[in-house]
């Protein structure tokens, strides 16, 4: 059986290369898209998360935390003991920034002397971070024009963590790989069993002496194999030309994305088996992508979206490879943190192909 998987395998990957418009498909719009969108991409924030570490124990640092409670953006506030809880908190991503309320704040402010406040960011949402920072930056400067000590300043001191300068290209392009690699293994897959009815191929592909399981593990691989190569190619792109800088394991983001890519090509070759020609196939993957982008927290943080909708989002591959993506390249996000992402993508890639493999039995029969 691996000897004809094997013989399969090489000849889809022939054929794809032979085609000029297939190895158009895997170059050119990729690096386009890559290259454009990381520049104009951008992203909004509401029902921010945020932690509050209060080392003050007098009256004018809880008045100022009950502003932040109060706030109608402010949609969760965690309580932090001890400053140990911080860097876990931000690292995964539970909450948006920290508020940090020195021991000495209501001392200060008594004395008439400047007090520091300081407001730890999570860089890796540029543009939220930016947002967060202004909003947070505005209720303490309105906590001071209706302060009765009008006359004492209150110095902010603001730290992003993991993207020190907030650069939008930083967090957009590695987004953006993952985007463009799930673009690339459902637009593959769906066309690949409707190109070969297409071309009359087809019936000779079913006259060899392989069953319906073995062609479709054929096609899984040739098309892991090509995606994956586009996706390197960008990420070299992203790192050497748009100068993104890369803190974690190669190994582990490969890995994670052939299980990634094996997810959406199950939906791929799904579509492809209901499909009859390459122009329905299109069409259905015009139906299934914006839909998959949008709930990946890509465009719209899942958090900002109604709890019904988060609960779909459960089922979208791209989500969870778009927390691998982006945690390996901006933090060096460790093996562990990668196997519990790859857990729902390892059960996505099991549904996906059991159901295309399904359908094209069905549609053999």
């Amino acid at each position: 059986m691996l000897i004809r998987i094997y013989h399969l395998v090489i000849k889809e990957l022939l054929t794809s290369l032979r085609d000029y418009k297939m190895r158009l498909v895997l170059i050119v719009p990729p690096l386009l898209q890559l290259l454009i969108l990381s520049f104009t991409v951008t992203q909004e924030v509401k029902n921010i998360s945020i932690g509050i570490y209060n080392k003050d124990v007098g009256n004018e640092g809880y008045s100022l935390l009950q502003r932040f409670e109060h706030s109608s953006l402010v949609s969760d506030i965690v309580t932090i003991s001890y400053q140990g809880e911080i860097m876990p908190l931000l690292d995964r991503q539970a909450v948006m920034c920290v508020i940090v309320v020195p021991a000495d704040f209501s001392r200060r402010l008594h004395s008439n002397q400047t007090a520091e406040i300081q407001i730890l960011l999570d860089g890796r949402r540029t543009n939220a971070a930016l947002i967060v920072s202004g909003y947070a930056a505005s209720i303490i400067n309105s906590f001071i024009d209706n302060s009765v000590r009008k006359q004492t300043g209150i110095k902010i001191v603001v730290r992003n963590w993991f993207n020190v300068n907030l650069e939008p290209r930083k967090t957009t392009v590695p987004s953006l790989i993952c985007v463009l690699a799930a673009v690339l293994g459902i637009i593959i897959a769906a066309l690949s069993i409707a190109r070969e009815r297409e071309m009359g191929t087809f019936e000779q592909l079913l006259v060899l002496p392989l069953t319906p399981f073995e062609i479709l593990i054929g096609k899984t691989i040739s098309v892991v194999l090509l995606a994956t190569c586009s996706v390197i190619m960008m990420m070299c792109v992203a790192v050497f030309i748009l100068n993104i800088p890369f803190r974690g394991s190669f190994v582990l983001l490969i890995l994670s994305i052939d299980l990634f890519l094996c997810s959406v090509v199950g939906v791929g070759l799904f579509i492809s088996s209901l499909a009859k020609t390459q122009q329905q196939a299109i069409l259905s993957v015009i139906l299934v992508l914006p839909t998959s982008v949008m709930l990946s927290g890509f465009t719209t943080p899942v958090e900002n979206m109604p709890i019904w909708m988060q609960q779909i989002t459960i089922v979208n591959p791209v989500r969870w490879y778009l927390v691998i993506v982006k945690g390996v390249f901006m933090r060096g996000m460790g093996a562990n943190e990668v196997v519990l992402n790859c857990i729902p993508l390892a059960l996505l890639s099991v549904v996906t192909l059991s159901a295309a493999a399904f359908m094209f039995k069905r549609r053999i029969e």
